[in-house]
């Protein structure tokens, strides 16, 4: 029997459509998966910032995610935004009994726009009970430096393993501070490797909104393909550095405008699937 390659994004209402929910959902069709979704949180917002968020009941929230897996298992799950602690619990507790896999850990807390989506509390319920259960954690530098209290790439990435991080992926294309011309993240894969430069050129853009939440779910969805971590990676980053060139000198809004997702679109993938 075929079916179609699955993921799930769990994550927050985007009014603008660049980044959320919708930034995930444009990406997993870009790529040729079925998008599915938990909503966690509405914000209002547009290309200038984000004014205002409202969670979602986490009851509901977890009950979104049951319903979804009761019905179409997904090969892959993203998590962005969750905005509260109870939100947390209930979307750790959820996929715990679901047996989720190839869980990709976005730890939304501050948008493009500098405004902080996640509340103080949640914090520690993410590094506890949702970061152990990922299959990687892809925070950008102030994320980073938010989780660990640490400000070098070596001690994020031990403090993040000592607080049982499986795959890491360091952004930092935000990060001014090094090259203009370059972007470079730092993927460390397993706890015994050697963490690996990825580097493109840097796409001289203002239309940077939903960057993270893209990069995000296309990992998430060429783990849903069947692809390896370290490929997904380079894969995803591939596609997020196309969709930014492709947006570059596009207008939409008056603020950090969005990425185009929809550069090369490739049809739904079947896959074989066991009766």
């Amino acid at each position: 029997m075929s079916r179609y390659a699955t993921a799930l994004t769990i994550a927050g209402s985007d009014s603008s459509g660049g980044a959320g929910i919708q930034a995930d959902l444009k990406t997993m069709s870009a790529l040729g998966v079925y998008g599915m979704t938990a909503i966690t949180a509405v914000t209002v917002q547009n290309t200038l910032g984000v004014t205002a968020i409202q969670g979602i009941n986490p009851d509901i929230v977890a009950a979104q995610i049951d319903a979804v897996y009761t019905d179409i298992r997904p090969d892959a799950v993203k998590i962005g935004m969750l905005f509260s602690q109870e939100i947390v619990e209930a979307v750790a507790l959820a996929l715990a009994r679901n047996h989720a896999s190839n869980i990709v850990l976005d730890p939304v807390m501050i948008s493009t726009s500098g405004s902080k989506l996640i509340s103080d509390e949640a914090i520690f319920a993410v590094k506890s009970m949702l970061l152990p259960m990922s299959a990687i954690v892809t925070p950008n530098v102030a994320e980073a430096i938010e989780l660990t209290g640490c400000r070098s790439a070596d001690e994020q990435i031990f403090a993040l393993r000592q607080a049982g991080a499986n795959g890491i992926l360091l952004k930092g294309g935000d990060d001014l501070s090094g090259d203009p011309s370059q972007s470079t993240d730092i993927l460390s894969v397993t706890t015994d490797d050697i963490p690996v430069k990825l580097t493109t050129g840097r796409i001289a853009t203002y239309n940077t909104h939903g960057t993270g939440c893209t990069l995000s779910s296309a990992i998430a969805s060429y783990l849903a393909l069947g692809h390896p971590m370290k490929r997904a990676v380079i894969e995803a980053k591939d596609y997020i550095t196309k969709a930014l060139s492709a947006g570059a000198d596009v207008s939409i809004g008056h603020g950090h405008g969005p990425v185009n997702h929809l550069f090369a679109p490739v049809p739904l993938s079947i896959i074989e699937s066991p009766i």
